[in-house]
């Protein structure tokens, strides 16, 4: 986003022009204002997503409170309702992913990797957003990662 002068002093962030159909493409100067908008307005999306089908979980778990008589009913209830609260949970440290990727936006940070400090690709990024490492660096990472969980 662009700051806007407005008056002495005052400043407001303009909103960076993103057509429908706009996507990253390596031919543009990397991580410019309409990619980091794109992938701004991807990952918020992705959050309120994610939030909405929590508070969901939430409602019908809430909702779902009730005495069912049959054994193997309850006990059919009570592992989906433990499934969908780990599915929950998993969601939960994705947002918190999706958080740190929007301050990384913000920070300037975003679209290089942690690691080498280079680009990350932006087919990756777009697969997926939350992505703090290069492809190299995270096979890499993963190679090393096996080999000490082998010992």
């Amino acid at each position: 986003m662009t700051e806007v002068s407005l008056s002495e002093g005052d400043t407001m962030k303009a909103e960076t022009f993103l057509p429908d159909d706009y996507s990253p493409a390596e031919d543009e100067p990397f991580m410019n204002e309409r990619q980091l908008e794109f992938f701004r307005r991807k990952l918020v999306d992705w959050k309120d997503d994610l939030m909405a089908g929590t508070r969901d979980t939430i409602e019908a778990l809430q909702d779902g409170t009730r005495n069912i008589p049959d054994v193997a009913d309850r006990a059919s209830e009570e592992t989906d309702r433990a499934l969908e609260l780990r599915t929950r949970d998993r969601q939960r440290k994705l947002v918190g992913k999706i958080d740190a990727a929007l301050r990384r936006i913000d920070e300037g940070e975003f679209g290089y990797c942690m690691v080498t400090g280079d680009p990350i690709s932006l087919k990756r990024l777009n697969a997926r957003p939350i992505a703090t490492m290069s492809l190299e660096a995270q096979e890499r990472h993963e190679r090393r990662e096996k080999v000490h969980r082998d010992d």
